[in-house]
């Protein structure tokens, strides 16, 4: 007993957990690369650029903005034994790493060569004479009209920045018509004006021509103050904490209480402001006293300090050359006849390479049968426009049964569900809004239909949101059952959710909060058991981000007992593979792509008799401890074997996307062996599902 003691202290040591902020700050080096890849269309290189850069503010909203609020309240350190401060400062040196890697990318490569194809972004110090004249007449026709600019005195003091707005700072001389002496002007551009600009081919000569606001405002922002001398215009962007802290126990009503918080959500702690590099010292320093951050926060911009509007020109640009060839998800066979089809044999759905459409379907065939009597649902992000929600709708009126779990907490899509659960109740549709204290963040849905003299359960289960457009950019996988078993189980949890049940008893799956994290774990010490007995023992894991210390650590005993384990995990991880005597056996991998790696699949080798689950859930301390989230069993052979060559065995055998984790926590891109093929798992999906 006490050598296991020993050994459970030994890992928990600091040094085995890489810290989770500083690994998923990485991930965007490795998005970063796609967008350095020569091999990638020139058009989707600049997609991944912004997707860089639109994950790097939503870190800093998130990730950075909650450390922040720890390091106010003081919290302890971690399991990688960093406090809070030390965390910040370590984000912050490598942050400034990856905006100086993106402006490089931006300036010294993609703008090039974008240029080259014929698709320009234009300096200002580049325009035409024509060009420049246009614009002028397009700042007078269509942006001043809106600009309202402030300047700083006594009687207007600096004003409240939106996080993540576009503004200049103007240096002005003269006095205007009131005899105030100019110093400083605030300008903002109101988020009704496009942020990049598309010039007409007659201006252009047939290239595809475009200008970022920015740009535009600093060149003619002099019309802003006649009879005054600009001495200069500096754009800045301020980034603040945008995650909400409503004390859930403390409220009467959720949803009013989200509706104040998000009223000044834009308005919260700033954690980083970004500003033009050539930005005078007493700017910065003005700028930072107002916004009550310190000289570490800075990030000198050389460019436009919003890059990530630029996947506007992604869209405006017709240029099919530039781009992934398109591609047609396979459609399941029996569509028009969803029920009968799921009676016959468990479907599984692989997204993108799989059409979302049968579930689509299958809601929308439930909507109008006669027979179906009740639709329960989970909504986490549906999407504008959802015709999922329609068909939730059209089923309410046609006298159905419709519950809809709406999860008003769902990180930047609080406002879009709140509308949404208006919009669900107000056609009679029963809302429940969760759980106190835990997000619901499981994917499920369960139709009950009678058919002669019972009742039976249709159940869809995901590992991804209903949201028909991430099912076209995420894989996920998706299961469409009759399974009596987990027709039972999904009913027990819509019923927990929904009412005050007790703790249940399921037999095909595993719920978060209570079996989840406890089923996985068993799972592992199930392996290390079946390794030291001379049992067949593997485990190999698709998720998105691990940091979970007690998954880790049993990961760690089961390699120590000899389990041979492979993860792929696409972003975070916090275990630290390759350590001698405790992790040598764990290989750490993550896949980037053209789609965003989503599904969560968990195989267990089980001495001989392979068993895998598909969940919602990472192996997060949150998703395991902390949200309602479900586990569930792949039950039919057939289709366990599919999910796991295609979305396992598959991604083991990629050398052209993936990158592996060393052990001292850096990642290398896999190449493929002297003599062997390329293998891209995502495009042999393609291919192979596809066609």
């Amino acid at each position: 007993m006490s050598s296991a003691v020993e050994n459970d202290d030994l890992l928990r040591e600091p040094s085995l957990y890489f810290n989770r902020e500083l690994s998923q700050l990485d991930f965007n080096f490795r998005v970063l690369a796609q967008a350095q890849d020569p091999s990638v269309p020139l058009l989707e290189r600049l997609r991944y650029l912004c997707i860089s850069c639109t994950n790097l503010d939503e870190f800093f909203e998130i990730r950075a903005g909650t450390l922040q609020h720890a390091q106010q309240l003081g919290l302890a350190a971690g399991p990688d034994g960093l406090v809070p401060s030390a965390t910040l400062a370590r984000i912050h040196e490598r942050s400034a790493d990856l905006v100086q890697a993106q402006y490089e990318c931006w300036n010294d490569v993609l703008r090039p060569a974008l240029s080259d194809a014929g698709v320009r972004v234009l300096h200002r110090d580049s325009w035409t004479d024509a060009q420049t004249e246009w614009l002028r007449g397009y700042f007078l026709d269509e942006i001043l009209p809106v600009l309202s600019p402030l300047g700083l005195d006594p009687a207007h003091p600096f004003p409240k920045i939106l996080n993540k707005s576009l503004n200049i700072v103007v240096v002005v001389e003269g006095r205007d018509a009131f005899g105030r002496a100019g110093h400083l002007a605030i300008v903002r551009a109101p988020r009704s004006l496009p942020r990049i600009i598309q010039l007409p081919e007659a201006i252009s000569g047939g290239a595809s021509d475009f200008v970022f606001l920015s740009a535009v405002l600093s060149a003619f922002v002099d019309e802003l103050f006649p009879g005054m001398e600009v001495k200069g215009a500096y754009q800045f962007r301020v980034t603040r904490n945008s995650e909400l802290l409503v004390d859930e126990e403390e409220v009467e009503n959720l949803a009013l209480a989200l509706k104040d918080e998000l009223l000044g959500r834009g308005y919260m702690r700033a954690v980083r402001l970004e500003i033009a590099e050539q930005c005078p010292p007493d700017i910065v320093a003005l700028l930072l006293e107002n916004f009550d951050l310190d000289e570490s926060a800075v990030y000198r911009i050389n460019g436009p300090v919003n890059l990530n509007r630029a996947i506007q020109v992604y869209d405006l640009v017709r240029r099919p050359d530039l781009k992934f060839p398109p591609f047609t998800p396979r459609v399941l066979p029996g569509t028009d006849a969803m029920f009968e089809t799921i009676a016959s044999h468990d479907v599984v759905l692989h997204h993108p390479f799989d059409s979302f459409s049968p579930v689509l379907e299958l809601i929308r065939q439930a909507a109008e049968d006669p027979h179906v009597l009740a639709i329960k649902q989970t909504l986490y992000r549906a999407g504008k426009d959802s015709p999922i929600v329609e068909h939730l709708i059209q089923a309410a009126r046609n006298g159905k049964d419709v519950t809809v779990v709406v999860e008003l907490r769902a990180r930047f899509d609080e406002e879009a569900n709140l509308g949404l659960a208006d919009r669900l109740q107000a056609a009679g549709v029963q809302v429940v809004y969760g759980v106190v204290g835990y997000k619901t963040h499981a994917k499920m849905m369960l139709i009950v239909r009678r058919e002669g003299s019972k009742l039976c359960r249709y159940v869809h289960l995901g590992t991804g949101n209903y949201h028909s457009g991430t099912a076209r950019a995420y894989t996920d996988i998706g299961l469409l059952t009759a399974d009596a078993d987990i027709g039972h189980d999904v009913h027990l949890i819509f019923q927990q959710i929904s009412g005050l049940a007790p703790s249940l008893e399921l037999k095909r799956m595993l719920q978060a909060p209570f079996t989840l994290h406890s089923g996985m774990l068993m799972r592992i010490e199930r392996e290390a058991r079946n390794a030291k007995a001379g049992l067949p023992a593997r485990i190999v894991a698709k998720m998105n981000a691990l940091n979970e210390p007690q998954v880790i650590r049993a990961l760690y005993k089961a390699s120590q007992a000899g389990v041979r384990i492979d993860l792929i995990v696409r972003g975070a991880c916090s275990l630290r593979p390759g350590v001698p005597g405790v992790s040598e056996n764990i290989r750490v991998r993550s896949i980037v792509g053209r789609f965003l790696e989503h599904s969560r699949v968990y195989w267990f080798e089980n001495g001989g008799e392979p068993e895998l689950l598909c969940g919602s859930a990472d192996w997060l301390e949150r998703n395991l401890l902390r949200r309602v989230e479900t586990g569930f069993v792949i039950v039919d052979p057939r289709v366990a074997r599919r999910v796991h060559a295609e979305a396992l065995e598959n991604y083991l055998a990629d050398n052209c996307n993936a990158w592996e984790l060393m052990s001292d926590g850096h990642y290398e891109r896999v190449a493929p062996a002297e003599g062997a093929a390329p293998h891209s798992a995502q495009m042999k999906l393609l291919h192979k599902i596809c066609g």
